[in-house]
């Protein structure tokens, strides 16, 4: 078997740091780990805003924010029947994982109970594993989920600590990670990642990914800035094809067996070098649309992942 490295912060940060033209043969480095460690198959997710828009919080990033003058206006919990249906197409296109996400600082009593009866009829009505992202949670309330059959809870660190105050001000990175601790510590899988391209320097890339190393996250999403009209980053530039792909592979080699999951961002960012990213070490994607901007059809990432010869990942029943 190929032998995982056991990077060390300055050896991350070498990583980020290499000429152009040694790039492909950290792709080629960075795969091997994968299929070594990970496998080859890639596991296929869909994600639905069941709230959007109309949150407290003031993530710079986003355009949900109800303190940024963006296009995106607050709707109510989506009808559950619709969530069931759009489950059922994303099963149909091979995905495995449907997550809930919510647009809150945290869920209270009535989202709650609205999450759980969706919950409740996923499990009735489709064969995908559930997975939630309703911020953060209260010890009863991750303990509800956990009883519900929510596989995995999503909660992103989004940057380093160090970072964290420049892109929100109104709860804490702290705050963030308590969550993540409870989720592990309940029995959940922990689905915990970030966005790069914030302003971040390239050490505080590699802080934010020995911080995540701490926690330990069963799947890590790889989010690139998309920067939205109307918030605080719409003048920001995206982040260059070739760091991406250094950043993909870096984290790869951090963390070798985990689900390294293509999330929101790769289609402006990377563009056709998609595919050279999933050699960098991605092994799980979102299909379809994100939260608010769109993502490229299913069709394309399937011939995608078809041209790579990467199987999807079978759904365990």
């Amino acid at each position: 078997m190929v032998e995982a490295p056991q990077l060390t912060p300055d050896e991350a940060l070498a990583i980020l740091t290499i000429p152009d033209e040694e790039v492909p043969s950290l792709v080629e480095r960075a795969h091997q780990v994968r299929l070594a460690y990970a496998g080859a198959e890639v596991e296929v997710e869909s994600i639905i805003s069941a709230k959007t828009g109309g949150c407290p919080e003031d993530c710079h990033f986003c355009s949900q924010s109800r303190h940024w003058p963006t296009p995106v206006r607050p709707e109510p919990f989506i009808d559950v029947d619709a969530l069931v249906e759009a489950a059922k197409r994303s099963q149909a296109k091979g995905a495995t994982e449907f997550c809930i996400v919510l647009a809150v600082r945290g869920p209270d009593d009535k989202i709650m109970r609205q999450v759980l009866r969706a919950v409740d009829a996923l499990h009735a009505n489709t064969d995908v594993h559930v997975a939630c992202s309703l911020g953060i949670l209260t010890t009863e309330q991750a303990r509800q989920l956990h009883e519900a059959g929510v596989r995995r809870y999503n909660h992103n660190l989004e940057t380093a600590r160090s970072y964290f105050p420049e892109i929100c001000t109104t709860h804490t990175w702290e705050e963030r990670y308590e969550t993540c601790r409870l989720v592990l510590d309940l029995g959940m899988e922990l689905c915990c990642g970030g966005i790069f391209g914030m302003g971040e320097t390239k050490q505080q890339r590699v802080e934010f990914a020995f911080q995540l190393k701490e926690l330990g996250p069963r799947e890590i999403p790889v989010n690139f800035l998309n920067p939205r009209p109307g918030t605080p980053f719409e003048a920001s530039s995206v982040v260059a094809p070739l760091d991406a792909i250094r950043t993909i592979a870096m984290l790869r080699l951090l963390f070798p067996d985990v689900v390294l999951r293509y999330a929101g961002g790769r289609e402006v960012t990377l563009g056709e070098l998609q595919s050279m990213g999933m050699l960098a070490g991605i092994n799980g994607i979102i299909i379809g649309n994100y939260l608010t901007t769109l993502g490229r059809s299913p069709d394309e990432d399937l011939a995608m992942l078809a041209d790579l010869e990467m199987p999807l990942r079978s759904l365990e029943i």
